[in-house]
């Protein structure tokens, strides 16, 4: 029979939620990120399983799950938040089909950025080692785990292709292009096309890109 690990009783600093925000090892078990996290999850199921054209109560929905929105965004959904509060969402946004955010930290997402299909926002993160990463138990025998999570970043004016991957810890300049199914794993200049696992920065965006200067078929 295999033994439970010992029993680790830990007293943060601040609350559970306190040490998440603040990057810090934290219980994902405690009782008021689980509270926060199921009403976050059933905002999203409701969001989900609303038709796209009842616009109204798609609208009520997001003024729970994402009450620090701006004007004018477009959210085709399926959609999935851990929290949806730490989430921070500018203006004129669009986000295409299945939306996911471990907001275990805070994601800021600027103005005019245009999301594909399967984009993923990542802040979330555990331990490398596994002493460190593997269940543990308090003294009455509940489980729990360490996470700890680091923030996200988007500039204005960014297109991020579809099955894109961002990790925590990430800050992406303004008017960046990050190609389809790139993984982000670090900083990521204004104005740059970023490609492939892990993303790399291939060229700089520049005026000779605008579309007036693209021989597009009529």
């Amino acid at each position: 029979m295999t033994s439970k690990p010992p029993v680790e009783l830990r007293t943060p600093r601040k609350s559970e939620r306190e040490e998440m925000l603040a990057g810090n090892l934290h219980n994902a078990a405690d009782p008021e990120l689980d509270r926060l996290r199921n009403k976050a999850a059933e905002l999203c199921e409701r969001f989900n399983s609303t038709p796209r054209n009842d616009r109204e109560t798609r609208e009520a929905i997001l003024d729970e799950l994402l009450p620090n929105r701006g004007e004018g965004v477009e959210i085709v959904g399926n959609i999935a938040f851990d929290y949806g509060i730490h989430t921070t969402i500018g203006d004129r946004v669009f986000i295409n089909f299945n939306f996911t955010v471990l907001d275990t930290n805070y994601v800021t997402i600027g103005d005019d950025v245009l999301f594909g299909p399967n984009v993923s926002l990542l802040p979330a993160m555990h331990p490398l080692r596994w002493q460190d990463r593997n269940l543990r138990f308090t003294e009455d025998g509940e489980g729990y785990d360490y996470e700890y999570s680091k923030p996200i970043t988007i500039g204005k004016n960014c297109w991020f292709g579809g099955n894109v991957t961002v990790l925590g810890g990430v800050n992406i300049g303004e008017g960046s292009v990050i190609g389809a199914g790139a993984v982000v794993t670090h900083n990521i200049p204004a104005n740059s096309v970023a490609v492939g696992n892990p993303a790399r920065v291939i060229r700089t965006i520049t005026d000779d890109d605008a579309a007036a200067n693209q021989d597009y078929a009529q």
